[in-house]
């Protein structure tokens, strides 16, 4: 069958968590959120051990400490907290925690490296399911509250004019961004789920003239690093993870490079 081809899984895995960041990554360039998605990220292999240390899902560890994560900074930067500093050590806190809690674990083998940089060719049907229900769960999230997320990223006051909470709206994305990390960490792993949010939604900015428009497109960008960061980790014997990343970074540097000689020759 199609699906027992490692390529074939891998790719679906790709595009599946492309279309799961596209739009999530979208209201992160809007709000400039991309440190919170990092630490969030971050968090995530915390959650690994404690899946690992009670024997439970992978992806229900990640959702629930990358949540735990997010919310807990929500809270303090709601109370004083300059923000960029608390994500700084939250982030790198979650993360050194993480990674020394992995060391005790006893008994469990554990490929740390494919925690952190992703392991996307050893994708099973398991797996897939897993990633493609995880995004379903993350655009019809978005979906559902579009409307209110955009006014709310727009202006907080015409939110509030409008009978709409900021916060409920932010809690709504906190837990998309969890779920998102969750099922990027087989893809690209913890230290680069950040990057799959944000290159393809910045890459689609300057492209797009509406919301919807610019969440499209960068779905697609995603969709196109997945398949061409594959075929080049596949060519060049490169890790996988990393590839898809630098082919959307290759994509960000050459859109812009094209707008930016399109506007000097206006």
């Amino acid at each position: 069958m199609m699906l027992d081809d490692f390529m074939t899984r891998a790719t679906l895995a790709g595009v599946g968590v492309a279309f799961a960041a596209a739009p999530l990554g979208c209201f992160v360039v809007w709000r400039r959120m991309a440190y919170f998605g990092d630490a969030t990220a971050h968090a995530a292999i915390l959650g690994v051990a404690l899946s690992l240390a009670l024997q439970m899902s992978i992806f229900a560890g990640a959702v629930l400490v990358a949540l735990l994560m997010a919310l807990t900074v929500t809270y303090l930067a709601g109370r004083g907290y300059a923000m960029d500093t608390l994500l700084g050590v939250m982030a790198h806190s979650a993360l050194a925690f993480g990674l020394v809690a992995v060391s005790f674990l006893s008994g469990v083998r554990i490929d740390l490296m494919a925690y952190l940089f992703g392991d996307i060719l050893s994708v099973s049907r398991m797996d897939l399911v897993v990633i493609w229900g995880g995004a379903a769960l993350v655009v019809g999230l978005i979906l559902w509250r579009w409307a209110a997320l955009l006014t709310a990223t727009l202006n907080e006051e015409l939110a509030y004019a409008s009978g709409l909470d900021p916060r409920r709206e932010q809690l709504v994305l906190t837990v998309a961004l969890a779920i998102t990390v969750a099922v990027a960490i087989k893809v690209v792993g913890v230290l680069l789920i950040a990057a799959m949010l944000i290159i393809p939604a910045a890459a689609a900015r300057g492209l797009a003239r509406t919301p919807e428009a610019m969440a499209a497109i960068a779905a697609g960008i995603g969709a196109l690093s997945a398949v061409a960061g594959l075929r080049a980790a596949y060519v060049f014997d490169t890790p996988a993870g990393p590839s898809i990343v630098c082919v959307a970074a290759l994509l960000f540097a050459g859109l812009n490079l094209a707008g930016w000689r399109s506007a000097r020759g206006a």
